[in-house]
């Protein structure tokens, strides 16, 4: 044991007083041995009795310490970490999820063996309430309807090359090759820079033994709001970075929310275009009702034939609408400056390089949002 790698574990937090000590005490009961690691919990300031609970567990467990984030996102959060970061593997742990007690030894061997830049595991989302709508939530966010072909989350049977994966266990020169993560970007963070990653040429293991456990909301409005929130920054980063920042699946709702809005604004003038509404409405139903039918018949329990139509509905049409309302943010941001040239990807410290400084001609840091 003694020969494995010293790692950094990098929490971003930020009022998570109902999770915080499940998230650490995972981490501290894990079989990776506590003396080859450090825990640098990244907070955003926290206003809810979490950081009273981190001093605790810096009290008790000398490894464990607590910086401060002031910029309250999870970009920030990281690129303070790193900065600090004194392993030769980094790791990004979410505070909201718990760990198996294998994870940071598994995510490790496997980025040995297999050459990774980045080994990161699957999701086992779980209600945070045993309701039936909180299962449902669970469920949709592990069902192929749900969330695509995120493998992170319905999960696959071998390790295998993916373009992106759920937080992850990093060497550290990957920092030092592409960078720093973006801080313009509020959420979206980790598709981008993977994006960056493999254009670079590095490489990321999705590894089924590297488990983990998502707490989901359990309530229509929270997953609702949450939904509408991703939508957004599903489109947003377009404008913050050089790369192609989301994969094709985060803009799949896009293209059926506007395609309904587009059908029913041409059915109240054309006729015709009823059709199409009801083609591409009706389309959606049967898919939802099968998957519905599907969770229903998985989990023996035909309650799911009422509960899934709402959540499967909940994800895609939240997230549609907030992307709808990214593209009109989007076009609103681009208009107000005129000048402003596509950025060209986060510099040294993580925020993109825009425009270029008259006297030197040097790229320079553009200015948060």
């Amino acid at each position: 044991m003694r020969d494995l790698p010293f790692v950094s574990v990098i929490v971003p937090c930020f009022n998570e007083v109902d999770f915080i000590g499940a998230c650490l005490d995972s981490i501290i009961g894990g079989i990776y041995p506590t003396d080859r690691m450090e825990v640098l919990v990244v907070d955003g300031m926290s206003r809810d009795g979490t950081r009273a609970i981190l001093e605790d567990y810096a009290r008790r467990h000398p490894f464990i310490h607590i910086l401060d984030n002031p910029r309250r996102i999870t970009a920030a959060a990281l690129n303070v970490g790193i900065a600090r970061a004194r392993g030769e593997v980094i790791a990004w742990m979410s505070a909201h999820n718990r760990y198996a007690r294998d994870y940071l030894k598994q995510a490790v061997e496997h980025l040995e063996a297999y050459g990774a830049d980045n080994v990161g595991g699957v999701l086992v989302t779980v209600p945070r309430e045993e309701t039936l709508i909180g299962r449902a939530i669970a469920c949709a966010l592990s069902h192929p309807f749900g969330v695509g072909n995120s493998y992170t989350k319905i999960h696959v049977k071998e390790p295998r090359w993916f373009d992106a994966v759920f937080g992850g266990c990093y060497r550290r020169e990957v920092f030092e090759r592409v960078g720093l993560f973006n801080e313009r970007l509020v959420r979206g963070q980790d598709m981008e820079f993977h994006i960056r990653l493999r254009k670079a040429g590095g490489r990321i293991l999705l590894a089924p033994a590297v488990v983990s456990y998502y707490y989901a909301r359990a309530d229509l409005a929270s997953f609702f709001r949450q939904n509408w929130s991703n939508g957004i920054w599903a489109v947003l980063p377009f404008l913050y970075s050089s790369v192609i920042p989301v994969s094709w699946r985060h803009l799949v709702p896009l293209g059926f929310v506007g395609g309904l809005l587009a059908s029913a604004a041409l059915a109240a003038v054309m006729p015709p275009g009823r059709w199409l509404l009801g083609g591409l409405g009706g389309l959606y139903l049967v898919a939802n009702l099968a998957a519905s039918a599907h969770v229903a018949l998985r989990e023996r329990n035909l309650r799911y034939l009422a509960a899934m139509p709402l959540v499967f509905g909940a994800l895609h049409i939240a997230y549609g609408l907030g992307s709808l309302w990214g593209v009109a943010r989007a076009a609103r941001i681009s208009t107000s400056r005129p000048r402003a040239r596509r950025p060209r990807g986060p510099g040294p410290n993580g925020r993109p390089l825009t425009d270029r400084d008259p006297a030197t001609n040097a790229p320079q840091a553009g200015r948060p949002l």
